[in-house]
């Protein structure tokens, strides 16, 4: 495993990225302004535009749901990857080398990454290419028994390997990859005297994680003589991870972000069919049971954090054969249901068919339909549970009863645990007195063989206590304090212009120049969360110009204010080009600083006025001292701003 990219390769790479090119191919952005644009949020359902990037800043942040970041954080919520990898991914995009240190030195294991996703992404070509050769009659025949015409084999990627020990091998070394890499790789094959193609005269299809690059390949046993078994993958290598990996993510990806659902299958032709049939949440596993990491990866898309919240809206929809085999992964599947917080549940297609099948015989419709009425995933184990005894003797209704009790324990929501005892007494015609004790008994004999554990939780409650971490570590600040943003500032005429004049000192510093934002440091405000800005803005004068401005002034504010921080960084200014931007700049502040010039001299001339001049001379020639300053100040600001 590489270790952390360098800091200073981070730096280098946010300072590179222009993150309007990359948001803009996400989302279309028109121009709000000198070095700002706007656009539709990608985060949530708006229409009209409140989602705001600064390129010059490097950030974005949308003034309707608060979601605020760099390029990094951008790419790791619209496309649900690690900050390891939204970082190797900028730094393809610029052709920047990484190093990662570890141990004594730097280490440059991204190169080998990329490597080894350059000779898969070529393998896939191959593979394309060799679709339309005579040869690859046994694989188009396939696809189209299975009602997948070109256009389906194109938008999935599917290809054909040749059977032939070295087509593929010469092919990727004359494009320079080595044994090595291609050994690695996967593609590959060390035998007895020299290596060989690992896939031959096979069905392919491309595995992608969720950025979309190919890291693996699944394939499918087309000839008679081929004596290897029906489904033959990628073996682990250093970026493919059969448990960590689904088919078809990176189609989905975004539709399961955006409804809040995915369907697991259990093959590749069924997430052709099911995403064929508009089903394009559908994902499958890669020669392995849906576990623990495979819900690492969709946890993110789903908005679902963890911690057993029953109202959380997102779907995870499992579609089992009803085989033998199929039952067995249903109970596999139960057995990680509660580390959703999403609901969960079952879709079993009629016939025993799987969706590609169905759809063959039932048409698009089917699929669409097969989804619609999917059963929850504690209704299926219940029925489950309960066919395999005799209902029809006291003797099986009661073993029945015990069976199906810790299910019903197991429900994270309560008033729905009540609702399955109501339905469990009606299918065992069982008194719901009886039931309920039943499942008491079951939940207290669960919480006895667990309380020994240390550090856990009762899965039923919602978010996080005050002051623990949440999710990624992050503390949680307790939900009475108030955030701050430019929404919940008052809208009168003077906390307009101190917001405006804070916002200039934010976006440009340089422009409004260091000395004047030191006369700024002693206005007063009427919007304390303003002066809080402020603060750190004076705090900050010597890293004026620097690329770290932000993230500075973002670190100094208290944790409530960091959110108006970002809002005043981004927030449009008023001006048609950058000439017109530094004069704006400078003459907002120099209007906050002449206001509070002009508050000091009223209050100055009101203490000159009650001043006795028999007893106060001495105090009143202070009070005039002070007043021919504040003069001087005003005529020094306005020649300033007559200058620039």
């Amino acid at each position: 495993m590489a270790g952390l990219i360098a800091r200073n390769d981070i730096d280098e790479v946010r300072a590179r990225v222009n993150i309007a090119d990359v948001v803009g191919d996400y989302v279309t952005l028109k121009s709000a302004g000198v070095g700002s644009l706007k656009g539709l949020c990608p985060f949530h359902d708006e229409r009209s535009p409140s989602f705001h990037v600064r390129p010059q800043v490097g950030r974005y942040h949308c003034f309707g749901c608060g979601e605020d970041g760099d390029v990094f954080s951008f790419i790791m919520k619209q496309d649900h990857t690690t900050f390891s990898e939204a970082v190797e991914r900028m730094a393809a995009k610029i052709g920047f080398t990484l190093h990662y240190e570890e141990g004594d030195g730097p280490r440059t294991d991204y190169n080998t990454r990329a490597r080894l996703i350059a000779a898969n992404e070529a393998a896939l070509q191959f593979y394309i290419a060799q679709l339309t050769t005579p040869a690859a009659d046994p694989a188009r025949r396939f696809l189209g028994e299975r009602g997948f015409d070109p256009s389906a084999a194109q938008h999935f990627g599917v290809g054909f390997a040749p059977k032939s020990f070295d087509a593929l091998k010469d092919h990727l070394k004359g494009r320079g990859f080595t044994m090595e890499e291609l050994t690695s790789a996967g593609l590959v094959s060390q035998g007895d005297r020299s290596p060989y193609d690992r896939f031959r005269g096979r069905l392919m299809w491309p595995i992608r994680d969720v950025t979309g690059a190919t890291i693996g390949f699944g394939a499918r046993r087309l000839l008679e003589d081929d004596k290897g078994p029906k489904y033959l993958n990628t073996p682990d290598t250093p970026i493919y991870h059969k448990s960590q990996v689904l088919y078809g993510i990176d189609l989905a990806r975004r539709d399961i972000s955006k409804q809040k659902q995915v369907v697991i299958v259990e093959g590749y032709t069924d997430v052709m069919a099911c995403h064929l049939a508009g089903i394009t949440t559908a994902v499958a596993t890669c020669g392995t049971s849906f576990g623990v990491d495979h819900i690492k990866v969709l946890r993110p898309m789903l908005g679902d954090v963890g911690g057993g919240d029953p109202n959380a809206n997102g779907e995870v929809v499992f579609t089992f054969d009803p085989d033998e085999a199929g039952q067995r992964a249903a109970s596999r599947a139960f057995a990680e249901e509660q580390r959703f917080a999403a609901q969960t549940y079952v879709a079993v297609a009629p016939g025993g068919l799987d969706p590609c099948d169905l759809r063959l015989a039932r048409g698009d419709d089917a699929i669409r339909r097969l989804v619609t009425n999917k059963r929850p995933m504690f209704e299926f184990m219940i029925r489950r549970t309960l066919d395999g005894h005799d209902l029809e003797t006291v003797e099986g209704r009661v073993a029945a009863l015990r069976s199906a009790a810790p299910v019903l324990a197991g429900i994270r929501d309560r008033s729905l645990t009540q609702g399955y005892v109501r339905e469990l007494a009606g299918w065992l015609g069982m008194e719901m007195a009886e039931v309920r004790r039943a499942v008491d008994g079951a939940r207290r004999a669960s919480s006895s063989s667990s309380s020994g554990s240390s550090g856990s939780s009762s899965g039923g409650g919602r978010g996080v206590p005050v002051g623990q971490a949440g999710p990624g570590g992050q503390m949680v600040a307790p939900l009475d304090e108030p955030v701050a943003g430019i929404r919940s500032l008052p809208n009168d005429p003077i906390t307009r212009m101190e917001r405006d004049a804070v916002m200039a000192m934010v976006q440009q510093p340089t422009s409004v120049g260091a000395p004047l934002l030191g006369l700024a440091a002693a206005a007063t405000f009427s919007a304390p969360m303003l002066a809080v800005v402020r603060d750190a803005v004076v705090a900050n004068v010597d890293a004026l110009g620097r690329s770290d401005w932000l993230d500075r002034l973002t670190s100094d504010v208290p944790a409530p204010v960091r959110g108006l921080v970002s809002e005043l960084a981004l927030a449009p200014i008023p001006a048609r080009n950058d000439e017109d931007l530094a004069i704006y700049c400078r003459g907002i502040v120099v209007a906050l600083v002449e206001r509070d010039l002009l508050a000091r001299k009223a209050s100055l001339l009101g203490q000159l006025q009650r001043a006795d001049p028999n007893e106060h001379a001495e105090r009143r020639a202070d009070l005039q001292r002070q007043l021919v300053d504040i003069d001087a100040q005003r005529m020094r600001l306005r020649a300033d701003a007559q200058a620039s």
